[in-house]
């Protein structure tokens, strides 16, 4: 916080100020968290050096229009304070554009909704891997799928694949009804949902028949390179060791992998360690990936799946 004193010269403050105050009133309402007081032909401005400066330009403004015309209406102080709403406006709407990763189906606007998502995007736009690590609902896999599908509809790539471990489905994997894309589908519904937001129907079926866009289990990624691809491995907290090794592996040219997984939802075995877990230790020292780590401030759920994350933190 600063303070500044700015003066009023040779004017009466009430051709300012106003009669008690209404015109200064009218001032106070464009810098709400400013504070602003007058005494005589002096006034004391406390907030930040960004406000205190735009009040002074404002302010100059004011007094020349004084010096100009011999008076100060209402409505000239309020044509000239909207200058500062349009600017807001403005800059409001530059930050909303700049957010924007694409327009998706039916016109939804999906954006990077966070500090810490724009980061991993900023992340993904300069490097080629990208560990994504956060809880439930802060939107890493939705962001790391907007990205693919912006990357895909600017032919940035050839190619979308998206995996993750079905590792929920265990043993039980055999018992279900249908083939292996019918047994394997409810393991993969929450990367279809994402992109039923992104893409209309008839050409997310397209994708899916022409493969160009690939959803499958991580078991299948075994043996391939994946050249021009933007491939994201999603809840990779669940993968084996040799089972992120192998994926990481895969990586061919004008590649991007974005790895994305919750720490504290680990489904492996007691005794099995978790590939996610080492890859963020034995892969630190490679300056060319990143690792962005989202957390509870990032959940754009439901606002009670923040507080539910935040009371079973406690007990842990």
């Amino acid at each position: 916080m600063v303070e500044k004193q700015v003066e009023i010269d040779s004017i009466n403050p009430v051709e300012i100020y106003g009669v008690n105050d209404e015109k200064l009133n009218i001032i106070r309402k464009y810098f709400p968290t400013l504070k602003i007081i007058a005494r005589g032909h002096s006034i004391k401005l406390i907030g930040t050096l960004q406000e205190v400066q735009l009040f002074e330009n404002k302010w100059k403004q004011l007094l020349k229009y004084y010096d100009d015309f011999g008076y100060l209406t209402i409505s000239v102080i309020e044509n000239l304070m909207s200058e500062i709403d349009e600017k807001k406006q403005k800059d409001e709407d530059w930050n909303n554009h700049q957010n924007i990763i694409l327009y998706g189906n039916n016109g939804i606007v999906i954006k990077a909704r966070t500090p810490n998502q724009r980061r991993l995007v900023a992340a993904v736009e300069k490097h080629d891997i990208v560990f994504a690590i956060g809880p439930a609902g802060s939107g890493k896999t939705y962001t790391a799928v907007a990205l693919a599908v912006r990357a895909l509809k600017n032919r940035q790539v050839k190619r979308i694949i998206l995996t993750r471990p079905a590792v929920e489905a265990g043993e039980n994997l055999g018992f279900l009804p249908g083939d292996l894309k019918e047994k394997l589908d409810p393991y993969m519904q929450p990367i279809y949902d994402a992109l039923a937001d992104m893409l209309p129907a008839d050409k997310l079926q397209l994708y899916l028949e022409n493969r160009t866009i690939q959803i499958a289990p991580l078991a299948f990624m075994r043996g391939r390179t994946l050249d021009n691809a933007f491939v994201i491995l999603d809840e990779a907290q669940n993968t084996t060791q040799s089972q992120m090794k192998m994926f990481l592996t895969r990586m061919g040219n004008n590649a991007k992998f974005v790895i994305t997984g919750d720490i504290t939802q680990i489904d492996l075995p007691s005794k099995q360690p978790s590939g996610l877990l080492q890859s963020l230790q034995i892969l630190k020292p490679i300056k060319e990936i990143a690792f962005l780590y989202l957390d509870e401030s990032d959940i754009v759920r439901h606002p009670l799946v923040k507080q539910i994350i935040q009371q079973y933190k406690s007990i842990e």
